[in-house]
């Protein structure tokens, strides 16, 4: 497979800021016709109030304003084209109070983050907007109908200037990434609108993304942001561990690289060009000890208040890297972690789906081309909808509403109240857990189970309507919300054993850290006992298929998404399975489901979640 770019070292910075991004400076293509304010509530870190020893004249002890310069980096991740307001908890953030309880806030919608943003750089000339990865991917219909291109239409209006790749950008392979970067039309569905997709007028950087055949980057690694002479230099890499969390046909011909091995190197690479200033955008993040967004994540001590692999990356990046914006954990956190010279440094992530914005000051230091890192301050700020909204996005949002409508408005079901996506064990998972044993025995009647991994239920469904639809209706847009990938339902063979050995792998190997609990079609039932460690977690005598225990020797036909069946998210078991048979899309099987069994008189209720007994 050809590398997406072909640049090389010499000219991966493309120095440029905002300003040489009007529309005269972009290249024409032809264009064909459609053929189908405040800025907020905020959790603030500081390394220090005090800048280093020199910031005065040392005749007259005056301070030297021209040797420090405040850079503003704006800074957000994980948006996933959630271009309307999120509903449900996908929409809002929790807030710490004085007095130690929380409170919920509304929060996201880019008409909302147009305007926290501008406001934000208002009376802040040097100003950078970067962002962490998983931009598209993952995406409600407004923006996954179309292949992403109203997502990439949005950044560039909400003048992003850089971005790494995030496992979720792989989603569609590395040819449609490339395309989302370069613009065109998409090589099958065509072109949306009456112009030609123009592609991301920022740079996608994926330094630690290589093509297996050339050995070089796909994309850009590094890009240098300049402003009069003030330089600061960004390097792009996501988890290591992308092609376990993405289709094998998404990475085919890629290799993904070792995060702080690969920011190290480009890291020297910008020294030797004088690029002192570095920054590190990676798609992989941590957990906080909180759920509040302004939870003071260094109080018990530096980067205490995390956990999680980007503790390990962070301690390890070289002390050249002035600060990490991060993602992929969809957690709100702003802290401080030492360097491999014990130095505090600043670690940030605002949450998913632009529910908040980072705002970071870095000081930047003439006489020596580097950050000030004892002057480094950051905030979570939140996005809330008490501002107005930015006309331009609200016209972005309309004219993609518009052509999604025909698709997106029609009734799939009904429901009598919230079915949340949330929990160690979801109503939504096993709502779709239920949809594919249906569907697997609509193909199979021998079907005997099914499992959902929790990382493909992206949303809940909500009883309140949305649009216009009302109350209780699900409509195709938001099924498409809660599963978007566009997998199918498989069947394969497993025995007994090989099921157990499943539940296992929940909760041990890859997944030993960070537990994924696959959701279980309701006639499979047992007891996690997380007082236990690793394997130990799975009370093996507890698991029963209808209400009998499982028998290792046996022979098990388990309906399971093509992800999971390809032994994805760490369950190599899962690509081991006999008598494979690869059936339909897995949201049309749970739209099937919703309209056999629901109806506006008789909605379906959310399961109650009690599959998986829980001992903790």
């Amino acid at each position: 497979m050809p590398a997406i770019s072909q640049s090389d070292q010499s000219d991966q910075s493309n120095q440029s800021g905002r300003s040489n991004r009007s529309g005269a400076g972009r290249r024409r293509r032809r264009t064909y016709r459609l053929v189908a304010a405040a800025a907020g509530l905020a959790t603030v870190g500081a390394l220090a109030a005090a800048l280093p020893a020199g910031a005065h004249d040392n005749k007259h002890g005056k301070p030297l304003p021209s040797r420090y310069q405040d850079v503003q980096l704006l800074s957000f991740n994980d948006l996933h084209g959630n271009l309307e307001p999120p509903s449900g908890s996908s929409g809002r953030v929790t807030e710490l109070q004085a007095d130690g309880t929380t409170k919920t806030i509304d929060a996201g919608g880019v008409e909302y983050l147009a305007t926290h943003l501008r406001e934000a750089r208002k009376g802040n000339p040097y100003s950078i907007t970067a962002a962490g990865g998983d931009m598209v991917g993952a995406s409600p219909l407004i923006s996954g109908l179309f292949h992403d291109e109203p997502t990439i239409e949005t950044l560039n209006k909400l003048d992003l200037d850089v971005t790494s790749v995030g496992n979720h950008e792989f989603d569609e392979g590395a040819k449609e990434l490339a395309r989302l970067q370069n613009g065109g039309c998409h090589p099958t569905a065509g072109c949306y609108t009456d112009k030609e997709f123009e592609g991301a007028d920022f740079p996608y950087l994926a330094a630690n993304v290589l093509d297996e055949k050339t050995g070089r980057p796909i994309l850009k690694p590094y890009w240098v942001w300049k402003k009069k002479d003030v330089k600061v230099g960004f390097i792009g890499v996501t988890l290591e561990d992308t092609p376990g969390v993405v289709s094998a046909e998404g990475v085919k011909g890629l290799k993904f690289k070792d995060e702080v091995e690969t920011i190290n190197k480009y890291a020297k690479v910008l020294q030797k060009q004088g690029v002192k200033s570095i920054v590190a955008l990676i798609h992989e993040g941590g957990q906080p000890a909180s759920g509040s967004y302004n939870y003071n994540c260094d109080s018990p001590g530096a980067g205490d208040g995390i956990s999680g692999p980007i503790v390990d990356i962070a301690k390890n990046i070289s002390p050249s890297v002035d600060a990490l914006v991060t993602g992929h954990t969809h957690a709100a956190y702003v802290c401080t972690i030492p360097d491999p010279s014990g130095k505090p440094r600043m670690v940030t992530s605002a949450a998913s789906f632009g529910r908040l914005y980072t705002d970071t000051t870095l000081t930047y230091d003439r006489f020596t081309g580097d950050i000030a890192r004892t002057a480094v301050k950051s905030a979570n700020h939140v996005v809330t909808r008490t501002v107005a909204k930015a006309p331009d996005m609200t016209q972005l949002i309309s004219k993609w509403s518009t052509l999604a409508a025909p698709i997106g408005n029609r009734a799939i079901g009904y429901i009598s109240a919230d079915v949340p996506s949330t929990g160690t064990e979801s109503p939504m998972g096993d709502l779709i857990a239920d949809a594919q044993l249906a569907y697997g025995r609509s193909l199979d009647p021998g079907t005997d189970l099914a499992l959902m991994n929790p990382g493909g239920v992206r949303a809940g469904l909500t009883y309140a309507a949305k649009g216009t639809e009302g109350d209780g209706v699900v409509t195709y847009a938001e099924g498409f919300t809660v599963q978007p990938f566009s997998n199918t339902v498989n069947l394969q063979d497993f025995t007994g054993a090989q099921l157990i050995k499943v539940l296992q792998e929940q909760v041990s190997g890859s997944n030993a850290a960070s537990p994924k609990i696959l959701q279980p079609s309701a006639n499979l039932t047992y007891t996690l006992d997380l007082t236990k460690t690793g394997a130990e977690r799975i009370v093996v005598g507890s698991v029963k298929l209808n209400g009998t225990a499982v028998d290792p020797a046996a022979t098990y036909r388990v309906a399971t998404n093509s992800f999971l069946a390809g032994g994805g998210d760490g369950f190599t078991t899962l690509g081991q399975g006999t008598n494979d048979l690869v059936g339909g899309d897995d949201l049309a099987a749970l739209v099937d489901y919703l309209t056999a069994n629901s109806s506006a008189t008789g909605p379906i209720a959310p399961p109650a979640a009690n599959r998986i007994a829980i001992v903790q």
